[in-house]
């Protein structure tokens, strides 16, 4: 039975209608007759099961949402939840992940366009939750699949650099510029306001205040933490608001701060927020 699905696997064709793709070919990917379990993490689905992990995104360039990044690379944006961040996170890199495979497919205009597998090349966490996950295809794709998977923007679509002459002017059009040509406004939740909101310099103020629709504008592997996050070192006296992510777990310890952003503060804050 496990060589007739790895023979199904290794003949799924590049482009299936998607509901035969979900109802046939699914349960192969992924193994076992039991349900596997589904989730939704950055607009994309992942389904995991027994036998392997199945990734389906939407065909997008967004670069909030979970997809194709490149001919090479595919983005998981969280976060996840802990099965998922467990997945990805528990086996050591570089190990021979054949006997759990991690599969990638795209849904294009009512078809799902199967990618082939993927290995994780680098991933970033915050608090024990995936935050941001890079997978490296073991095919790299055509131009005219990259194309389909992952569309261009039309040529008027692509923002100008107005933005640039106001860099050392008038540098809060210039942020407002910048934040509303690059990034898409999305369907996000307004985030609550901390009591740091007052004490932060304008520029971070007018960032969150840009960022409440359009998230992306925050980051992704480098990237800016959301108002209610802020936390201060353990003086009280610097404030983190920027985390660098260069594949390692970057986090807040009492008395220690690895791979963040602190600014000093005006004055001595005792909390900034969750």
């Amino acid at each position: 039975m496990l060589e007739d699905d790895a023979r199904m696997i290794d003949q799924v064709p590049a482009a299936i209608p998607a509901l035969v793709f979900d109802r046939e070919y699914v349960p192969v990917l992924v193994g076992g007759s039991a349900a596997p379990r589904r989730f939704t993490v950055g607009g994309a689905s992942v389904v995991m099961g027994p036998a392997a992990m199945l990734i389906i995104a939407e065909a997008s360039g967004a670069p909030a949402r979970s997809g194709v990044w490149n001919a090479e690379r595919f983005r998981l944006i969280g976060p996840a939840p802990a099965p998922v961040t467990e997945r990805l996170m528990g086996a050591p890199w570089g190990v021979d992940e054949r006997a759990s495979p991690i599969h990638i497919a795209v849904r294009v205009e009512g078809e799902a366009l199967y990618l082939g597998t993927a290995r994780v090349s680098r991933a970033g966490t915050s608090d024990g939750v995936l935050t941001d996950c890079e997978l490296r295809l073991e095919a790299p794709l055509s131009r005219e699949l990259l194309d389909r998977v992952r569309p261009p923007l039309p040529p008027g679509h692509v923002p100008d650099l107005r933005w640039l002459g106001n860099v050392n002017g008038d540098r809060e059009a210039a942020l407002e510029q910048f934040v509303t040509g690059w990034y898409p406004t999305e369907d996000a939740t307004e985030s609550p306001v901390g009591d740091s909101a007052s004490r932060l310099p304008g520029g971070l103020r007018q960032l969150y205040r840009l960022a409440k629709q359009r998230p992306g504008a925050l980051g992704t592997q480098n990237k800016i933490l959301p108002e209610p996050d802020l936390l201060t070192d353990h003086l009280g006296e610097m404030l983190v608001f920027g985390v660098e992510n260069q594949g390692a777990s970057s986090g807040h310890s009492r008395g220690r701060l690895r791979n963040l952003k602190p600014i000093r503060l005006s004055g001595s804050v005792n909390s900034t927020g969750s």
